[in-house]
Parts: C-alpha cells; sequence; structure tokens
C-alpha cells in the first residue's frame, strides 16, 4: 500500500477513481458539498488530495485535508474521508498527516464527521471536543412550526 498527496493538476485525469469516493463522501455533508465541489476545491489549491493505493494499483481511501488558521493554533483539517477495504490505509494515510502537519507547522490534525467516524479514529488518540448542531432557518418557523 503506497499514501500518497496529489498534485492538483492530476485530480481531472484520476477523476473516474475519484468519483466514487467523493460521492460516498458528500452524502453526509447534509447538502453542503457535492463531488464536484471537493474536486473544484482540490484543483483551485483551497484543499489537499492524499489517495492510499492498495496493492492492485486502485484507490483504496482517500483524503482530503486543507490548513485552517485560528488566531492562536494552525491545524490541518481533515475534510473528507471515504475508501474500501475497511480503513485498512487508515493508519498509513494519518502517520504521513502527521508528519506533512508537522513539516507545516500544525499544533494538531482535526476533521469533523459522523458518530461512527469518531468511533474509527479513537484508538489514534483522537478526543471529541464539540459537535456540531443545524437548525435550519428558510420556511420553518421558530421550534420547528411552518411559518
Amino acid at each position: 500500500m503506497e499514501v500518497s498527496l496529489v498534485p492538483a493538476n492530476l485530480v481531472e485525469d484520476l477523476w473516474p477513481q475519484l468519483l466514487p469516493h467523493f460521492g460516498r463522501a458528500a452524502e453526509y455533508t447534509f447538502g453542503r458539498y457535492e463531488p464536484e465541489d471537493i474536486r473544484d476545491a482540490i484543483i483551485g489549491g483551497l484543499a489537499h488530495l492524499w489517495i492510499a493505493i492498495g496493492d492492485d494499483e486502485n484507490i483504496i481511501g482517500v483524503t482530503v485535508t486543507r490548513f485552517w488558521q485560528y488566531p492562536r493554533k494552525k491545524c490541518l483539517d481533515m475534510v473528507f474521508i471515504a475508501g474500501d477495504e475497511g480503513f485498512s490505509w487508515k493508519d498509513p494515510m494519518l502517520n504521513m498527516l502527521q508528519h506533512w502537519a508537522y513539516d507545516n507547522g500544525c499544533e494538531a490534525i482535526e476533521s469533523s464527521g459522523r458518530p461512527g467516524f469518531a468511533r474509527a479514529f479513537r484508538d489514534d488518540g483522537y478526543k471529541l471536543l464539540w459537535q456540531v448542531y443545524e437548525l435550519p432557518v428558510a420556511g420553518t418557523g421558530l421550534g420547528g412550526q411552518d411559518g
């Protein structure tokens, strides 16, 4: 297995292999992203694409990251993660990301995701800091009543 940072100019060539992974990742954004939005962020230099390639030379995992500069702390944000083979590629991916984050002045790697994501990374030292809640506003009125 090999983990690699993909240059943005290769994303279009890899798109047929990336689309299924990006599609699964986008499903869990609740309408915030479509696969093309993820692709465009990488091509536009707003995000970084990491891939795990299996022994059969197929992409078995993808991670999309970006740098996030808070007023007092720089983090590497894992924006999207998707893959096959039961996350068998997770440990080599995290190892690569930790080194890259350190080399780029980050103090931590952060991410948000569904509850299963937290369980998958619990043994890697991740800890839950907060959760994200959403309250729809358009046409719903207060307290969930239609307005």
